[in-house]
């Protein structure tokens, strides 16, 4: 037998990351004694505990090395393939990123010439209503980020707990690539303009600029650098279930729920357990319930604000695992969805309410 520190000499993981495998249960020692609460470990688990310290190397995600642990081989073949197309997918990022560092300091002495994009107003009214939703409500992220994309204008708003996508197509553009955090008062502004015809938008600087018709509007950009969220445009669901916005809606609303706190600042905020079944049903569950072979914990008003955003009455909502991100997207606008970050759960028990 090996003790902790023995075990992480010999696999190249550190004491402390042990430790946190074992209260993940991912990886746990093959005894604790009793008395002392010591780890031991047999000899037998070194080639796992190595194979744990490559895989951290690529950073293959907790719930992934899980599988990887103990899954058939053709099944760990898959998770190692779709991780390496992220970290390939993360590369042509970090390229594309350089690029426009590049255009930056080339640009600091000679000032780069304003961008005008046209884009149809109502394509634009229905993006900014699948994002404004996710946006944070004060603060550096109180805004919507615009980002030419070829021949589309994306849009995505965040709070950080929760992220939001969309575009609408552009029909017309002068001037280099732009990539511009719009404020909320402007954007807010913008909307009820967007009922028809063409909307055109000006980036000259710290300038904004929307005219639409007769109407014009200005504003200036919020000086912050968006997250970068094409991690999230990555997502690998495991579980994908197709329902109606409706239906989740009133499961969220009428089922099981508890209340939890932020710990960054205090706010409060209900929580529902969402479980799926083996045969790929979700239920909105009470916190504890051991109903189902995942339970994923959501913010019970995010989720509802996510469903009554999209375009359609149809969603399709994916699951990767208790941690890792949740999905929802809308089939009839596959570059319309959002992200929704889990909830930590604990035991409690009460009733179940099908979804």
């Amino acid at each position: 037998m090996r003790s902790i520190g023995e075990m992480a000499r010999a696999s190249g993981l550190s004491v402390s990351a042990l430790r946190f495998y074992d209260g993940a249960g991912v990886f746990g020692p093959a005894r604790v004694d009793d008395r002392t609460g010591y780890r031991w470990y047999a000899e037998e688990q070194l080639p796992a505990a190595r194979l744990i310290a490559r895989l951290r190397r690529v950073g293959l995600p907790l719930a992934e090395i899980a599988v990887v642990l103990t899954a058939p081989p053709p099944q760990a073949h898959r998770v190692l393939d779709t991780h390496l197309r992220r970290l390939e997918d993360g590369l042509a990022d970090a390229r594309a990123e350089l690029s426009t560092v590049r255009t930056l300091i080339d640009h600091w002495e000679t000032p780069m010439s304003p961008t005008r994009l046209t884009v149809p107003a109502a394509e634009l009214a229905a993006a900014l209503d699948s994002v404004r939703f996710a946006a944070a409500a004060a603060g550096e992220l109180a805004g919507v980020l615009l980002e030419t994309d070829g021949e589309a204008l994306r849009l995505v708003a965040s709070d950080r707990h929760r992220m939001a996508l969309s575009q609408a197509p552009i029909t017309g553009q002068h001037g280099p690539a732009a990539r511009v955090l719009a404020p909320l008062a402007f954007a807010d502004a913008l909307r009820p303009l967007l009922t028809e015809g063409e909307v055109e938008l000006e980036f000259d600087g710290q300038l904004l600029t929307a005219t639409v018709g007769r109407s014009q509007i200005g504003g200036e950009r919020v000086d912050f650098d968006f997250p970068d969220y094409r991690a999230i445009l990555r997502l690998e669901p495991q579980h994908s279930i197709s329902l109606a916005a409706g239906t989740l809606r009133e499961a969220l609303r009428e089922g099981a729920s508890h209340r939890e706190t932020r710990t960054q600042d205090g706010v409060a905020y209900e929580v529902s357990v969402l479980s799926l079944d083996e045969a790929g049903g979700l239920s909105v569950v009470a916190k504890g319930e051991s109903a189902g072979t995942l339970q994923v914990g959501v913010n019970r008003e995010f989720l509802i604000e996510a469903a009554e955003a999209g375009p359609d009455a149809q969603l399709v909502l994916e699951l990767g695992g208790p941690i890792t991100p949740l999905a929802i997207r809308f089939p009839s606008r596959p570059d319309t969805w959002s992200a929704l970050m889990p909830v930590a759960l604990t035991a409690q028990a009460e009733a179940v309410r099908s979804v």
